[in-house]
């Protein structure tokens, strides 16, 4: 069986657009509604799923996703709860490619065969582990490759073009491009210099590029991605999640923003 990353975006070329990925943390803003976020994010335009691990310590997020994981935590979800989720989720969507991205401490902890095992056979698609550089990726990518789970890889603008070039070179599923230096959700987007390195990126990386960290806003996501295969959009959703109450109001949140996010990307036509 094909992994659901490399379908959807053999879909997406199909369509001459790029996709739609969307970033949520599990458990928020509340535990019993995870499950309808996910599907809120599908029915409202999602065209892949990144579901974040709550971590005590989750160095790369800015503000907005680092008190995500303070409420998550703060109701005892963990591991448990992110593997029951995704199982629950494919009951009734078998589509959709899901990405769980997070930290090592609490995978190893758990156990890290014991947990990637138990990821695959949920429904999981993908591991983005935000705290594995490549010269440690080896220790686990027989593992992930045995499972079929694909191990994506964060690149930034200050990366080495030689770094660059050896992780575009060992990226699989996507390769998740930094649109900018610093934290999730914070600083100032140079659309300029980010389509400048998707353009460099391309000819490097023989995998999808997708797009993340400051977009907020339509515009922003029809400009960048004309440039790359996916656009990820994160804090500016978990913000408008993080008051829901019920699935109604999950519902809700997710139908004033992610449609005209969707809408500006099924306008864009690759470059």
């Amino acid at each position: 069986m094909t992994n659901r990353i490399d379908t959807r975006f053999s879909d997406l070329r199909a369509a001459g657009r790029p996709g739609l990925i969307t970033f949520v943390t599990a458990g928020d803003p509340d535990p019993t509604l995870t499950v309808d976020v996910l599907h809120a994010l599908v029915r409202h335009g999602a065209d892949l799923l990144e579901l974040g691990m709550p971590f005590s310590d989750p160095m790369a997020d800015g503000p907005v996703i680092q008190q995500a994981n303070e409420r998550a935590i703060a109701k005892h979800v963990g591991l448990a709860h992110v593997l029951d989720s995704v199982r629950a989720f494919r009951v009734h969507d078998q589509a959709t490619p899901i990405v769980l991205m997070g930290y090592l401490n609490p995978i190893e902890r758990f156990g890290f065969e014991r947990f990637v095992t138990e990821a695959a056979a949920a429904g999981a698609d993908g591991m983005l582990l935000v705290d594995c550089p490549i010269e440690e990726s080896g220790n686990y990518e027989a593992t992930l490759k045995a499972l079929d789970l694909k191990q994506i890889f964060l690149l930034a603008p200050t990366t080495p073009p030689e770094r660059r070039r050896r992780i575009a070179a060992k990226a699989s599923g996507f390769l998740y491009y930094v649109s900018f230096k610093g934290i999730t959700g914070a600083g100032h987007l140079e659309q300029g210099s980010a389509v400048a390195a998707l353009d460099e990126l391309r000819g490097l990386s023989q995998v999808p590029i997708a797009v993340g960290f400051g977009i907020r806003d339509a515009q922003g996501a029809a400009t960048l991605g004309a440039h790359a295969e996916a656009i990820v959009i994160g804090s500016a959703l978990v913000e408008r999640l993080a008051g829901a109450g019920d699935a109604s109001a999950v519902d809700a949140a997710v139908a004033s923003f992610l449609p005209r996010i969707r809408d500006a990307l099924h306008a864009v036509r690759r470059v």
